[in-house]
């Protein structure tokens, strides 16, 4: 996958998060770009924290959710990998070589300007909101993307439209994965990414 196409989304991967990272998948092959994470591939025998490394040095664009900071129901602590992964894509940008130094990101948070108080060294970031809506996440990864410098003589549908063939998509998930023997509740992630390239084939923008 070529490097300046590839999206890293650095988010949650639990059930309550599943609408926001579907709608932003969606969004990210729907403006052309492919989405990569760490579940992607699964392989038991390699380490997790390197594979997150090759991720980030494979892909120019990068997607980080920062809004689970609230205390787990099982452990009462909350979860860092999120930024954590943030902090490694920022090294990579400041210190790696001239490719990795072109390096774009999409901060996201729940509420605007709530970062500030769990994470202030990144107050000089643009960080968006996203109240937790899917429709929302579609549009602020559309805007962010359709902004880049690489790609701003490329059409981008609107985001209005973007939503539209994204909740289209939804109602004709359930006959695709009927044709291919798929579970639309229990989609591995390849799965799921190669359903939105089919449909995109049948529907263009």
């Amino acid at each position: 996958m070529a490097y300046k196409n590839s999206v890293f989304l650095n988010v949650p991967f639990d059930r309550t998060y599943k609408p926001l990272l579907e709608a932003a998948v969606f969004a990210i092959y729907d403006c052309g770009f492919v989405a990569r994470c760490a579940s992607e591939d699964e392989d038991s025998s390699g380490i997790r924290v390197q594979k997150i490394y090759d991720l980030i040095a494979e892909s120019k664009y990068g997607i980080h959710d920062i809004s689970r900071v609230g205390l787990d129901h099982k452990n009462h602590l909350p979860r860092f990998n999120m930024p954590l992964e943030l902090g490694l894509w920022l090294g990579a940008k400041r210190y790696g070589n001239q490719k990795h130094r072109s390096k774009r990101a999409l901060v996201l948070d729940k509420i605007d300007h709530r970062f500030k108080l769990f994470c202030s060294d990144i107050s000089g970031q643009d960080v968006r909101s996203h109240q937790n809506n899917p429709l929302t996440v579609i549009q602020r990864i559309r805007n962010w993307l359709r902004n880049s410098p690489d790609y701003k003589s490329v059409a981008f549908p609107g985001p209005e439209k973007m939503v539209a063939r994204y909740e289209q998509f939804r109602t004709q998930l359930p006959n695709q994965c009927k044709e291919s023997g798929l579970n639309p509740k229990k989609l591995e992630f390849n799965d799921y990414c190669i359903l939105i390239v089919g449909w995109l084939k049948v529907n263009p923008k």
